[in-house]
């Protein structure tokens, strides 16, 4: 065991001292040490309530025969930090969180992980962490909240406040009528209640082999939650006696079948840019074009907020994610012999899960869409790719021609948009907020949704080299690679240029020959930094990448 090198011989006697000072036992010394990573922190609701299913994770490995020893991971709320500087410090939490994870369990020798988290960077943080140190390995959520509700209309934050902003700027709302929707909107800890970003890893989790089911869609609130966790704390030991690693289980086939569950399910834009970081620690090779391949196959089967008015706590009463897996499975469209944490295959697995309600979860016959959630265009504006979710795109919006209105940054594009100046028929650019350029890579929750509730995302499309929120709706195009701060074309692009999007035929350009785009690059120069020297993110805007390989650090 790996905890033999800080417990065992004669030369090991100040370590085990120091164990002794808290409390442990010899005999505790003698089982496996399990770390327990806790990111409960009291800033985040997906996290407020995360040292209750912790205390049944630790439960869970005492009752089979480990010692639960925890630590903690750091959070960022992507909504409070969501349009100011701090959405800066979102994605490149991210390899924060990794790092973090991998300096306590090799600094301490840990034989075994349980990664108990929540919330959108948190969850592919862990994953990152535990497919890099490879020692076995389980994953818990802390499960999404339950909708909100008022006068009979379900919310949730995206559908809620943060839509409603645009409304009343647009003055088809009361400042009254908002006071209702911000109180009514969260009415319970979890991870917001739509599929964004959060909720799809969730869900995603458990397809790729390392969460047990129901870890995606079981409320937070729910005594199944807390079993969920309890049983985790087992199965890590099962894990640990049979040498059972995360890289038996994030094999390649288990990347594909995730990835046709998210388009299956109309997840978040945002898994693009996590499971080619995941892959990447897993030493699995994976590209941003398996996620179009795939979409072109996989026929979109649920309107989940913010695609439609479900919410996951529906998803889940309609039979959860093993439904949906069961239902491609029989289809044949991903693969069952892949390994879970469960101790069973994947088809074993969810073989008996069935849907309920067919309103919730369609037939493969009857879906939304012939085609997946996500797509990847490309063109001379995106050569390298960009994304957009689809399933969340009003049909009279899959194409569209009209002008760019360019912004510099985020805070010029929201303050465009709340003075009114966007018109019918434009094409926001937003650029310089990629993984280098913002840096950060920041998500434009706030233009989007603002664009949302002033009624403007059937006539009006937004493009960025950052990303958007997976609450985001609407024709917005995110991760556009190469980013402007690498020279990519979308930074030579002025206002009024013609911008063409065909989401069917996979195209985003900008109607200029290629002379012309060359001579515009051949005159550019590149802007400074905006990050601050000496910070953290001065070193991260150096050694990140681009968002089509998952923005991962370089090598």
């Amino acid at each position: 065991m790996n905890s033999h090198e800080v417990t065992k011989g004669l030369a090991r006697s100040p370590h085990r001292s120091l164990f002794y000072a808290m409390g442990y036992l010899p005999e505790d010394l003698e089982k496996p040490l399990i770390g327990i990573v806790n990111s409960r922190n009291e800033i985040i609701p997906g996290h407020f309530h995360l040292n209750d299913l912790v205390q049944a994770v630790k439960l869970g490995v005492s009752a089979a025969g480990g010692t639960p020893i925890e630590f903690p991971a750091i959070g960022v709320c992507d909504g409070i930090v969501m349009n100011h500087s701090g959405m800066n410090y979102s994605l490149s939490s991210r390899e924060l969180i990794a790092d973090s994870i991998e300096a306590m369990a090799i600094g301490h020798k840990f034989d075994g992980l349980v990664l108990v988290g929540n919330c959108d960077k948190i969850v592919p943080g862990m994953l990152m962490a535990a497919a890099r140190l490879n020692i076995p390995s389980i994953y818990v959520s802390g499960g999404p909240m339950l909708a909100g509700k008022s006068k009979g209309k379900k919310l949730d934050l995206i559908r809620g406040p943060f839509e409603a902003v645009g409304a009343v700027t647009a003055g088809k709302m009361t400042q009254e009528e908002l006071d209702e929707i911000e109180v009514s909107s969260c009415p319970t800890c979890g991870s917001c209640a739509g599929l964004f970003t959060a909720n799809t890893m969730n869900c995603l989790a458990e397809v790729l082999g390392i969460a047990l089911p129901g870890n995606g869609t079981v409320p937070a609130p729910y005594g199944k939650r807390r079993q969920i966790a309890k049983r985790a704390g087992m199965k890590i030991m099962d894990l640990v006696k049979n040498n059972v690693r995360p890289r038996d289980i994030l094999t390649l086939d288990a990347f594909k079948n995730a990835i046709t569950v998210d388009m299956a399910i109309g997840g978040s834009s945002n898994t693009a840019l996590h499971l080619l970081a995941i892959a990447h620690d897993a030493k699995v090779e994976l590209d941003i074009d398996e996620f179009d391949r795939i979409s072109k196959m996989v026929p979109n089967i649920t309107k989940i907020s913010p695609a439609g008015t479900h919410a996951i706590e529906d998803l889940d009463q309609a039979g959860g994610i093993s439904a949906v897996t069961n239902m491609l499975l029989k289809a044949g469209l991903i693969k069952g012999n892949t390994i879970t944490v469960t101790g069973s295959t994947l088809g074993e697995t969810v073989k008996n899960a069935e849907v309920f309600d067919s309103s919730v979860i369609r037939p493969l016959d009857n879906p939304y869409g012939k085609e997946g959630g996500i797509a990847v265009l490309r063109g001379n504006l995106a050569p390298d790719g960009a994304i957009i979710k689809q399933s969340a795109v009003e049909p009279e919006m899959m194409c569209h021609k009209g002008p760019a209105r360019v912004y510099n940054s985020e805070n010029e594009a929201y303050a465009a948009i709340l003075g009114k100046e966007i018109k019918p028929g434009d094409v926001v650019i937003i650029r310089y907020e990629g993984p280098k350029g913002g840096p950060g890579m920041r998500e434009m929750l706030s233009p989007t949704a603002a664009i949302t509730g002033m009624g403007l995302h059937t006539s009006v499309a937004l493009i960025t080299d950052g990303r958007f929120s997976g609450g985001t709706r609407g024709p917005c195009i995110g991760h556009v690679s190469p980013e402007a701060s690498e020279g990519g074309p979308i930074a030579i692009v002025e206002e009024g240029d013609i911008i063409e999007i065909d989401i069917p035929q996979r195209i985003l350009r900008v109607e200029l020959s290629d002379e012309v785009i060359k001579e515009r690059l051949s005159k550019w120069v590149q802007p400074p930094s905006k990050a601050t020297p000496g910070t953290y993110l001065s070193r991260y805007s150096k050694l990140v990448t681009s968002a089509s390989t998952g923005a991962v650090l370089q090598d």
